[in-house]
């Protein structure tokens, strides 16, 4: 199978915009088989599959994880 290589998620802000975070493909495989995306600082982390099905996964305690509204593939 073939996985984009990032995209970006936008989760609903208390803000005006949204907040938009590009994840990047690691190495790893989350509990479902898919690959394991997380930003540059390595906080938000999440298993996306082939149809763009989104687990958010904690990378550190006390976390509240919620789903972005909007999944993108990033173009290369």
């Amino acid at each position: 199978m073939d996985y984009p290589e990032s995209y970006e998620l936008v989760f609903q802000s208390s803000a005006v915009e949204d907040d938009a975070v590009t994840v990047h493909r690691t190495a790893q495989s989350g509990a479902g088989g898919h690959p394991v995306y997380e930003d540059d600082t390595g906080i938000v982390r999440a298993e996306i599959s082939d149809h763009g099905e989104v687990r958010m996964l904690a990378s550190g305690g006390h976390q509240h994880l919620g789903a972005p509204m909007v999944v993108r593939e990033e173009a290369a």
